[in-house]
């Protein structure tokens, strides 16, 4: 068993999540523990020069690469306080993975636009400041042959929890939804997975507009708020929710911009904008799962979304023959799951073993993923 840290911030924008684990072997023979996990808040001027980096009316190049070593230096230190609050030493680090911040995601080939990814955070900085070495960018090698570069954590959650006779939908709710599904058969090549379509981020664009929240806590605006059929079908109606998979979403679909369109046609209570916005995730992730659902089924939520109560009500209320849990009640931890699969993907790299589930991502065959920063 070595010491390694997983490093992810998504697109909910809450922080930078630490996981330090000790983890050994490969592929299907990976053994993860988790040690120790903090989420490290953004400060208030670095949440603001990401919110404009991912903006298309307020980025520019200047600011992207200020950005990408200013967030090298937030993962460095996060990494470094995970490893101080479990009292291991630097020496005892084997090795990092870090995901980055996301800044654009395109799918497919548009356009003049090649089918591309950027996520930021420069691993140099990582690599200097913890004297370890970094590995980084999972999503480009994917999509280099043929895949989305997402989802990207499928194979460790194949790793982690594969369930013989029962199949299991692991639904993280993040900005963005995305669920894997992995068969009572339990081979690698029958899983599939893909982004749902919005998880947190309308909910959490909706409460800073109107309440100056980062997010709507335990559901508490939701809960109070009336949903909106007539919106709710709307919602429901989007291209991206009839859209088969794979396919992959971000805030390019279901960001500001999305959540702007909606007040300039919707004239709501606050309160209940949100709960229908809320209702929309649950019901885009219930359409999702359904073709899934055979026999015993467990449907299991981790993220940030698996602490607002009335989502995960929500979500029940959808799906009333299907065993909904959170990660927690299964031994695992909602918050560290995807920091947890970086530490994954980057033990498998540094193996020379595959990281990618072609089957999720649409790539035409299996590889390592990320680079290597050596320290």
């Amino acid at each position: 068993m070595v010491y390694a840290v997983g490093l992810m911030s998504g697109t909910s924008l809450d922080g930078i999540d630490a996981a330090l684990v000790e983890i050994s072997g490969k592929n299907e023979a990976t053994s993860v523990k988790l040690i120790d996990f903090l989420t490290v808040p953004f400060s208030e001027g670095t949440l603001q020069r990401i919110r404009e980096a991912l903006s298309l009316e307020s980025s520019d190049v200047e600011k992207i690469c200020s950005l990408n070593i200013e967030l090298g230096e937030n993962f460095a230190k996060a990494a470094l306080d995970v490893c101080a609050k479990a009292k291991i030493t630097l020496e005892d680090l084997a090795f990092i993975g870090s995901h980055g911040q996301t800044l654009f995601h395109i799918p497919f080939a548009r356009n003049d636009f090649y089918a591309s990814t950027l996520q930021i955070g420069d691993a140099a900085v990582i690599c200097e400041r913890t004297k370890t070495t970094v590995v980084s960018n999972f999503r480009e090698r994917d999509m280099a042959v043929g895949g989305q570069g997402a989802p990207i954590v499928p194979y460790s959650e194949y790793v982690l929890y594969q369930k013989p006779e029962t199949t299991r939908l692991l639904q993280n709710i993040g900005g963005i939804g995305n669920v894997t599904v992995i068969p009572k058969s339990g081979k690698i090549t029958d899983m599939i997975a893909f982004d749902t379509g919005p998880g947190n981020v309308i909910m959490n664009e909706l409460c800073l507009y109107f309440y100056n929240q980062e997010y709507d806590k335990n559901g508490e605006y939701a809960s109070q708020g009336k949903v909106n059929q007539a919106l709710l079908e709307e919602l429901m109606a989007h291209p991206y929710i009839q859209k088969p998979y794979p396919k992959t979403t971000g805030r390019e679909d279901f960001g500001k911009q999305f959540m702007t369109a909606l007040l300039e046609k919707w004239s709501l209570e606050p309160k209940d904008l949100i709960a229908t916005a809320t209702k929309f995730t649950a019901k885009s992730i219930a359409k999702a799962v359904q073709p899934f659902i055979h026999g015993e089924t467990e449907l299991i939520v981790g993220g940030g979304g698996s602490y607002n109560q009335t989502l995960i009500t929500m979500i029940k209320a959808e799906h009333p023959e299907v065993v909904v849990l959170i990660q927690e009640e299964i031994g695992f931890s909602s918050e560290a799951k995807e920091a947890i699969a970086m530490a994954v993907l980057a033990n498998q790299t540094l193996q020379h073993c595959p990281g990618n589930v072609p089957s999720a991502t649409g790539a035409k065959k299996s590889v390592p993923l990320g680079s290597i920063t050596y320290y």
